[in-house]
């Protein structure tokens, strides 16, 4: 017999030997010498009270053997001399569009602009502390994109858009920790996404797909509707018959040439703001009740999520990363681009979150109209060169304390950072746009009467979250191609069709089902 349980612990509890069978055993009135195994499905924090609270969905297998191997399997075969799919870019969707293509019998060739996930190491060395940032190999190019080295959050709310447990297995496949399938807000980590990454690649080469690093796409020629062949930055030629396009939210030069050659593109709104850090210690003592003491060691570091309306616009966290650090995301010099990650055990001593503001690109860029679709891309920039100038034009990023830029006062001084560049003391409250600016200073008001103390001067901002998403679209059309070029299937974040790893992966699998007519 088999039986699912919800289950709820105590801290005092979870320190308790076989304390899931002992509950279990209760709950269902059993003998615990007839339960063969628990096992646990999912598990969460509940620490809304003094008391906290461990919830566990669980499997009890009582006088029944548990099933040892999972009951996803990954069908790869030899494709060395199948027919091709090209797939442009290697980040989530484009892997994942890879590894469906194998499984649909047809050859992947992916093109990557960036390179292997080791050789990127001296890269993002070279951003933290030369401040020089390579346009092609980077912290969003490069073998996984950016996911590789941004934090590895496998949260998403895309329940419908393809099989979220598939990718979560596959992960578990390829060398990520079985701990995913579990806990409520999975995680892989900075440190160990590289090795899952490099994996993934090693599938697709051992059944026969190809893939290509610093091999980046400079044109497509385009006749009857159809892409006949893309050039490459070498000057070589490929013909093709199949695109994916996952190119992710970063790759301008990729929005600019589909504009250029009047291929169509539509505006999308998008948000941007800054990231905030606080000391991981005062995060812990809001979310888990016992500030000045640390936090209990069967917690992991507390996460938060806030959202606040300020004048009919909405005010979040994005990407909040526990025990992390920020990193500099820029993908060409002359911009400053913040991003925020987290290693695998966020043992790190400081938090830090995104805080954003929604941009409507339909009544916010009136002043860009004149860009047309790319009005958003165009925004995005211009706050990135202003981060840039006011950071003293290098990668030290400009930054302000939390209570100053609410209160409209320069920092003479700033806290502690994990920011590898450095920061510098600027007056953000006022170089801002004031859509920006003006609604995350209230934004920051409500947040601290949300959560007592993290209003607080100990807390940095620094600017500027300018990607968390793509400000542009490309259409597609109900078989996932684009309207006008019948061979194009754009996809995951660089389409305007995922926001994150895991929306990105599955958005992958449906363009390969559709570019090899499975879907």
């Amino acid at each position: 017999m088999i039986k699912q349980l919800q289950l709820r612990i105590t801290l005092h509890e979870e320190r308790q030997a076989d304390i899931l069978v002992y509950k279990a055993s209760q709950a269902l009135h059993v003998k615990k010498e007839d339960i063969s195994a628990v096992k646990v499905l999912r598990k969460s924090v509940d620490a809304r009270k003094k008391r906290i609270i461990l919830n566990y969905k669980v499997e009890v297998y009582i006088n029944e053997p548990v099933p040892e191997n999972s009951s996803y399997t990954f069908d790869y075969k030899d494709v060395s001399n199948a027919k091709p799919i090209h797939i442009i870019g290697f980040g989530p969707a484009g892997m994942y569009a890879a590894l469906r293509c194998i499984e649909l019998g047809f050859k992947p060739i992916v093109l990557e602009r960036g390179k292997n996930v080791q050789d990127r190491r001296r890269d993002l060395k070279a951003i933290n502390q030369d401040h020089f940032v390579n346009e092609d190999s980077n912290y969003c190019f490069g073998e996984g994109g950016a996911g590789t080295y941004s934090d590895g959050k496998l949260y998403t709310r895309s329940l419908k858009r393809g099989d979220v447990r598939k990718i979560f297995e596959n992960l578990v496949y390829h060398g990520a920790t079985d701990q995913i399938l579990v806990d409520a807000h999975p995680h892989i980590g900075t440190n160990k996404l590289p090795k899952v990454v490099t994996n993934i690649r090693e599938t697709i080469l051992k059944y026969g797909g190809e893939v290509h690093f610093e091999t980046r796409v400079t044109d497509f020629n385009i006749k009857n509707s159809l892409i006949k062949s893309i050039t490459l930055q070498n000057g070589n030629e490929l013909d093709t018959e199949k695109i994916i396009l996952a190119t992710g939210h970063s790759a301008r030069d990729i929005y600019y040439l589909l504009n250029e050659k009047d291929i169509q593109l539509e505006a999308k709104s998008f948000a941007m703001g800054v990231r905030v850090e606080h000391p991981q210690a005062i995060i812990d003592g809001i979310q888990y009740h016992c500030k000045g003491e640390k936090r209990d060691e069967l917690l992991p570091a507390a996460a938060y999520s806030l959202v606040q309306q300020v004048n009919n616009r909405g005010v979040y966290s994005f990407c909040m990363c526990p025990g992390g650090f920020i990193v500099p995301a820029a993908t060409a010099n002359g911009e400053i681009v913040i991003n925020g990650m987290s290693p695998s055990k966020r043992d790190n001593e400081y938090a830090n979150s995104g805080i954003v503001v929604e941009i409507n690109a339909d009544k916010d860029l009136y002043k860009y109209e004149h860009h047309g679709a790319l009005k958003g891309l165009e925004y995005q920039k211009d706050l990135e060169r202003l981060a840039f100038t006011a950071g003293g034009r290098t990668q030290t990023a400009p930054a302000q304390r939390l209570t100053d830029f609410v209160e409209g006062n320069l920092s003479s001084n700033l806290n502690p950072t994990s920011y590898q560049p450095g920061l510098k003391s600027a007056p953000l409250h006022s170089l801002l746009p004031k859509l920006i600016g003006g609604s995350l200073r209230k934004g920051f008001k409500a947040f601290g009467e949300k959560m007592e103390g993290y209003y607080t001067s100990e807390a940095n901002i620094i600017g500027v979250e300018s990607r968390t998403s793509s400000p542009v679209n490309i259409p597609r059309n109900e078989t996932l191609a684009h309207p006008e070029i019948t061979n194009l299937f754009p996809c995951g974040e660089g389409g305007g069709y995922a926001g994150g790893i895991v929306s990105a992966a599955m958005d992958g699998e449906r363009c390969a089902e559709a570019a090899t007519g499975h879907l």
